[in-house]
């Protein structure tokens, strides 16, 4: 059974009016929707409960602080919908719309009435991916690609399988833990997986599990069904300030991925995105917790690696120590692959343009539009439109 989407937070009885109405400034500035099963893991008791931080709007949205493109993604453009930074992979914009609108996304902006980046005509992006063979890679992102219905998915996959060099197909999405239902209750959708996920080309699962305590009984089976279809599903997550800062957190959130079968790939930095600032925790803060959290777990959780998504590249934080970072380029946009970098890293750094020497180790891209800084400066438009189940 579908759950019931949410989009006005006055209907959240949980949350008091007067706190009600001090967050509706936010959710006039930012899309807000939740669903009821997502809801149900809060508990409302505890104020700082992490389930509760993940999709509650926070007055820290309002604070001056980052940036909207914290990544310059707008640089990477090379068609409208398409996204080709680095060489054998391309992003297909496919929806601007979430199943979750989780606070800190580092694509807030598309939370915004006045931006819009993913596009309903993908046929410039397929082919610009149909003309480079370099390409063998496409993730299917935004927004949440999975909250697109079947036949899109469908649409979209038959095109993708006709470009033999596209071996992998990525689908970027919350949803194995926001609405497992949409999932295993939707057998024309495991069909799909079963039909455009082979042993040569495989489809992949990017999910966003970003606390243990999503992983229920249906999140499980929601996992087992992509597996039984043959998905590859692998897992990436922020650490963020008081939502999964503790190493045993952390480290029960490895286990139980592992558990499912769920591979641990990634731990971000949280970017320094324009109303972020509640989750920003020091660059050496978030290496030590994961450190712990990795020595309380087997050699199959270890394989998360931590790394920052920067304007130049993916780039891996190996050690910090005495005041050193020690960091190489896991992926690169000017083709610097495995470059080992030592810069300074002083307490209060939380993103490596604040590591000292920084500034000398990459060339910044020329911005194609002007990235807005200030929350406060949106203008209070009407809310995105939505769509429920």
């Amino acid at each position: 059974m579908q759950p019931k989407y949410i989009t006005n937070i006055d209907k959240i009885l949980e949350i008091p009016e007067q706190d009600r109405n001090k967050l509706k400034a936010i959710t006039e500035k930012f899309v807000f929707r939740v669903n009821d099963y997502y809801l149900n893991l809060i508990d409302w008791s505890d104020p700082l409960d992490p389930i509760r931080k993940l999709v509650i709007p926070n007055e820290g949205e309002l604070m001056e602080y980052g940036r909207w493109d914290a990544s310059d993604e707008d640089t990477n453009y090379v068609v409208p919908g398409c996204q080709h930074k680095y060489k054998t992979t391309a992003l297909l914009m496919v929806s601007e719309v979430c199943g979750a609108y989780c606070r800190y996304c580092f694509r807030k902006r598309l939370f915004r009435n006045d931006v819009k980046e993913a596009m309903n005509d993908l046929e410039p992006g397929l082919a610009y991916i149909e003309n480079h063979p370099e390409i063998n890679n496409v993730l299917l992102t935004g927004g949440d690609s999975l909250i697109l219905a079947t036949p899109k998915l469908e649409m979209i996959f038959k095109r993708l399988r006709a470009i033999k060099h596209v071996k992998i197909i990525r689908l970027g999405s919350k949803i194995p833990v926001f609405n497992p239902m949409r999932i295993y209750e939707d057998e024309a959708l495991l069909n799909l997986i079963r039909e455009y996920s082979t042993v040569d080309q495989r489809i992949y699962v990017m999910a966003h599990v970003n606390h243990p305590r999503e992983i229920t009984n249906e999140a499980k089976q929601g996992f087992d069904a992509l597996h039984q279809a043959g998905a590859i599903v692998v897992n990436q997550t922020p650490v963020l300030r008081g939502i999964n800062d503790d190493p045993q957190v952390l480290a029960e959130l490895l286990d139980k991925l592992s558990w499912a079968g769920v591979t641990p790939y990634y731990f971000f930095i949280n970017r320094p995105v324009a109303g972020n600032r509640e989750f920003v925790l020091p660059l050496q803060e978030v290496y030590e917790i994961v450190e712990q959290a990795k020595g309380m777990t087997s050699g199959l959780g270890k394989r998360v690696r931590l790394a920052m998504s920067h304007t130049s590249g993916k780039i891996e934080i190996l050690a910090i120590e005495d005041g050193k970072a020690y960091l190489k380029y896991h992926q690169s946009r000017d083709n610097q692959y495995g470059k080992f970098m030592v810069l300074g890293c002083p307490p209060e750094a939380a993103w490596f343009d604040d590591l000292i020497g920084s500034e000398h180790e990459w060339e910044k891209p020329e911005k194609k539009r002007e990235d807005i800084v200030s929350v406060n400066e949106l203008p209070d438009l009407p809310r995105k439109k939505v769509r429920s189940y």
